[in-house]
């Protein structure tokens, strides 16, 4: 599957635009697994440019974010005992048994059968027996907190630049089976995240489906945009959007 995130560019719009929404889902596993003591280790596979990893740090001591951009990389914010590897998310070099955790941020649904394969195969080995793996999305729904139903801008957006191809995220118990999981819960989590206008269009540009545009059509892009999120920010500084949350708990069979 085409990797939608290694140029410079998309880091960059990557960095600027994505929201911090992370220490909200990190908190919701940590009372679902019922951490109360920090875990010694956590790898975050996909960290990109570091979000999810720095999130990690509420319940681990030691924190590793792998991905294979490294442009991504380049621009992950520097934390005490967080450290940053280049390498593919289905080849991890770690030694076995290394992990407590294994967290995975909208990163599942861009691995394809053969990588998937490979992954869980190596999830598996670099856990600790009786650790987690987690896989967690979070789907923009284009709804404003107040409105029930997607603004039009929102449909003509994803009519004008369609979704690229993704597999799905969903785990089922036989398919946690197959490479040694049991498959411990799949919650969907309904929140909110709030964005200035310009932080809802920053954000808006660094989707997987306009990464696939030419950096040219950005700023025609925002121009695009702007008029159309204006009429729906009215005077208001900041505006809340929904977002939709899929969390999957895993836990490797010993």
């Amino acid at each position: 599957m085409k990797n939608h995130f290694i140029t410079k560019s998309a880091a960059e719009r990557y960095a600027k635009g994505r929201p911090y929404f992370h220490p909200v889902i990190i908190k919701r596993i940590k009372d679902f697994l019922s951490i109360t003591e920090p875990l010694s280790s956590a790898l975050d596979v996909g960290c990109g440019t570091g979000l999810s990893t720095i999130a990690l740090k509420e319940l681990a001591g030691n924190v590793i974010g792998v991905d294979n951009s490294a442009e991504m990389v380049a621009l992950a914010e520097e934390v005490n005992e967080v450290r940053y590897i280049v390498t593919p998310d289905e080849n991890l070099p770690f030694a076995e048994n290394k992990f407590d955790i294994i967290t995975l941020s909208q990163v599942f649904h861009w691995l394809d059968g053969a990588q998937r394969d490979r992954f869980l195969t190596e999830a598996r080995r670099v856990l600790r027996p009786s650790g987690w793996l987690i896989a967690y999305n979070n789907c923009p729904t284009g709804q404003m907190a107040e409105n029930a139903d997607p603004p039009s801008w929102y449909e003509e957006y994803l009519k004008k630049y369609p979704m690229p191809p993704r597999e799905k995220d969903v785990f089922t118990e036989k398919n946690a089976n197959a490479y040694g999981f049991y498959l411990l819960e799949e919650e969907v989590y309904k929140h909110t995240i709030g964005f200035s206008l310009e932080g809802s269009i920053d954000f808006l540009i660094t989707r997987s489906n306009i990464i696939e545009e030419a950096e040219e059509e950005i700023e025609d892009l925002r121009l695009w945009l702007r008029p159309r999120l204006e009429s729906e920010f009215g005077n208001a500084k900041e505006q809340r959007f929904k977002f939709n949350a899929t969390i999957s708990y895993l836990q490797r069979a010993t």
